[in-house]
């Protein structure tokens, strides 16, 4: 089946212009969403460098590997929540859009809302858990079983970090409709 633009995606900008409140944090999240995703990308590099190095060390020189799968992981981890709040503010996540051309634009903007509200409920009560884990691993010094045992703090809190950044991005744009502004 072969159809036109689809209505919520022909607005190819990502920061919601006006001057309220909401607008200005959406902007702020922009420009901090635009640094973590370069230090993700550095984190990624590093990330496959590691990778790399382990597996090229382990065939030609025996070498033991014990932190470098780890170290990949916790970087990986990083990268992955940390940007979640910038595929949120681009709307690059998958979705679903069979009924985008069979609905009217206010139908559809009242949809697209309250995936938003259900989106932002189910990431609230993940951050919230995000949290209460890194919490709880900080307070009882937890770290990984390897022999590298590094603090299992770090990724914890770095997921923790990344959905609260997400959850926030997500209120933002579930106001920016009250406010007056276009959608991004």
């Amino acid at each position: 089946m072969s159809h036109g633009p689809l209505p919520d995606r022909d607005d190819r900008t990502s920061v919601a212009a006006g001057t309220g409140p909401a607008a200005a944090i959406d902007r702020g999240l922009a420009v901090l969403n635009s640094i973590i995703v370069v230090f993700a990308a550095i984190a990624l590099v590093a990330a496959c460098a590691i990778l790399s190095y382990s597996v090229l060390s382990r065939a030609l020189y025996k070498a033991a590997n014990y932190w470098q799968d780890e170290a990949a992981v916790f970087l990986l981890v990083g990268a992955t929540f940390m940007t979640a709040a910038y595929v949120q503010q681009h709307r690059g996540h998958i979705g679903i859009e069979a009924f985008v051309g069979l609905l009217s634009p206010f139908a559809n903007q009242v949809r697209l809302w309250l995936v938003d509200a259900a989106t932002f409920l189910f990431c609230a009560f993940f951050t919230w858990k995000s949290w209460t884990l890194a919490h709880e691993a900080y307070v009882d010094g937890q770290v990984s079983n390897s022999m590298w045992s590094p603090p299992l703090a770090i990724p914890y809190s770095l997921m923790a970090l990344g959905m609260s950044l997400l959850c926030l991005q997500i209120l933002v744009q579930l106001a920016l409709p009250f406010t007056g502004a276009k959608r991004p």
